[in-house]
């Protein structure tokens, strides 16, 4: 598999548009994550963020998803290494530690869909959550 070229800079080198193609699509980081109070454990819900787009797996309002979400984490060169709950699959995550992209990833294969025809991303699996029941405790 070639890999892009610039791949081979140093993350801090890349342009802005270099690295925000590395997003394969998934969505997986937009899943909602829910802390057991008591053990600290985290689980995955079945829910994602509401400006998630369930059909496209894109944000629906990107540039302005910090301020739309006080907690929305910008994906960056400088924090990629501490994002522990990046799925193993992010293209992000993968540079970060030397990987290769992987053959469905759409700077590899040419198709931004074959991430969802693959089975990588939760398209289809997951709800808005402003249409999840949570529960308190």
């Amino acid at each position: 598999m070639t890999q892009p070229a610039f791949l081979s800079k140093p993350m801090t080198a890349m342009t802005a548009a270099e690295w925000e193609s590395l997003c394969d699509g998934c969505g997986l980081c937009c899943q909602i994550r829910v802390q057991d109070e008591d053990t600290g454990e985290i689980a995955l819900s079945n829910a994602a963020c509401r400006y998630l787009d369930l059909c496209t797996h894109q944000c629906s309002d990107y540039i302005n998803r910090q301020q739309n979400v006080a907690d929305c984490v910008k994906v960056t060169p400088e924090n990629v290494h501490k994002l522990d709950w990046l799925p193993y699959s992010c293209a992000y995550r993968l540079v970060a530690y030397g990987q290769p992209l992987p053959e469905w990833h759409h700077l590899i294969c040419g198709d931004r869909e074959r991430v969802h025809d693959d089975g990588i991303s939760m398209r289809g699996e997951l709800i808005s959550e402003d249409d999840a029941e949570w529960e308190d405790d």
